[in-house]
């Protein structure tokens, strides 16, 4: 019995070394950096990066100071608050170096040494090289100062202690950097770089398990965006975003604009077109629709299940077909056809015939804008309806769209659309 009892906690101390090794073990001396004035030519690469990475959507809280924080980022575990990312010495980084911002980046831990929350993506910034992180930080310190003080996350414990993040990184988080593939040319290369890297696409284009981790850097099957309430559709599934066959001029344009044809970028990623890809290179995004297209076109084809929708009862059309008449017709015309630059057709549209509905309801429950940029600076939107629509009348016309013009989705019932109204309070 005193053997089993030894072994037993010899066992638990040495698993306990280990989690302790994987998460402070990094070896990065914080007490070696120098300091040096960054040319011109670093603080404009620090820049584009800065946006490439799109730091200012999670960092600038609603209504506040650029890249100060404080905005709330909600998971199922409570809500995490961003950092003050200006050079505040108190608040800010103002008392960080190099090396500080690079362990924060590269192993997920902060000045005094804390592990840092993985709201953080640093799944993903782990993949950035060196001197990116340099010249981001470099950037950054170039900022006017602004005092914020973060606000304490709000995690339920024992989720956001030490311990718990410790056994959570031991589990799911691995220090690494980006290799280069070489069965693939540069411009492959450069674009999965940005993609899994900088521009942590997969952090919501892809599933989380039980305890909020995603299964890889490239993995974009899709994702529910918990807080958002919004669905981030697969990136290699053909009935979702037909990525494989779509151009790539076209999927350039789309983050270079947010319109691309008859799709326009909207909700969370239309905050990923306006305050990040539109300001980054053609030679960039080409890299990068690239390089999805290929994860695309790569991906097992997804078994198709035809879904037989049955027959819309006579009252439920009846009222569809008057709504639309009143309120939509307008915009997208009679018969669904849309006005070439202005509204989408809605004869086929993808985003009107995908199985999860809630984007759907979310658009015409809220409306709202695709993203101005310099491409398409009077973006053309629509109003809310959730005001002037109950849950049976949003159903039913929106059963219309998803049943005419040769559209042969099922209906949406109001059910449905109560459930996905009472989660945005949620």
């Amino acid at each position: 019995m005193n053997k089993l009892w030894f072994m037993g906690l010899f066992c638990a101390a040495g698993l306990a070394a280990g989690v302790v090794w994987d998460n402070f073990g990094d070896g990065v001396d914080v007490h070696t950096s120098v300091t040096t004035s960054p040319s011109s030519e670093t603080l404009q690469a620090g820049r584009y990066l800065v946006q490439a990475g799109n730091c200012i959507a999670c960092h600038t809280a609603r209504g506040g100071a650029p890249l100060a924080g404080g905005r709330a980022i909600d998971t199922p575990f409570g809500a995490v608050f961003s950092s003050n990312l200006t050079p505040d010495p108190d608040t800010g980084l103002g008392r960080w170096n190099a090396q500080h911002f690079w362990r924060a980046l590269h192993h997920g831990r902060s000045k005094d040494g804390r592990l840092l929350t993985p709201a953080f993506p640093y799944n993903h910034t782990t993949l950035i090289n060196r001197a990116d992180a340099d010249a981001m930080f470099a950037w950054l310190q170039s900022l006017p100062a602004v005092p914020q003080i973060t606000p304490t996350h709000q995690l339920r414990w024992p989720l956001g202690t030490q311990p718990a993040l410790a056994v959570w990184r031991s589990l799911y988080f691995k220090a690494g950097s980006y290799q280069a593939e070489p069965q693939h040319d540069a411009v492959w290369n450069r674009g999965a770089y940005l993609v899994q890297g900088l521009g942590h696409c997969a952090a919501c284009h892809s599933p989380r398990n039980a305890l909020g981790a995603t299964p890889s850097v490239n993995d974009f099957s899709g994702g529910w965006m918990y807080g958002a309430n919004w669905w981030a559709p697969s990136l290699i599934d053909p009935v979702q975003t037909a990525l494989a066959e779509t151009p790539l001029s076209a999927i350039t344009q789309l983050l270079k604009t947010g319109r691309s044809g008859e799709h326009h970028t909207t909700g969370p990623m239309g905050e990923v077109v306006q305050y990040s890809t539109q300001f980054l290179t053609d030679t960039d995004l080409q890299s990068m629709a690239l390089y999805l297209q290929s994860q695309a076109q790569a991906a097992v084809p997804m078994p198709k299940h035809a879904v037989k929708a049955r027959a819309v009862l006579p009252d439920v059309a009846s009222r569809g077909a008057k709504i639309y008449e009143q309120h939509c017709a307008q915009c997208h015309g009679e018969q669904g056809q849309g006005q070439a630059g202005a509204y989408p057709s809605l004869a086929g549209h993808r985003a009107v015939l995908q199985k999860d509905t809630t984007n759907l309801v979310q658009t015409v429950l809220y409306g709202g804008y695709p993203p101005a940029t310099l491409g398409n600076p009077r973006p053309f939107g629509m109003p809310p309806y959730i005001l002037t629509l109950d849950d049976k009348d949003l159903a039913a016309v929106l059963t219309h769209l998803r049943t005419q013009w040769g559209n042969h989705a099922p209906e949406v019932t109001p059910l449905e659309v109560n459930r996905i109204r009472a989660s945005q309070g949620s």
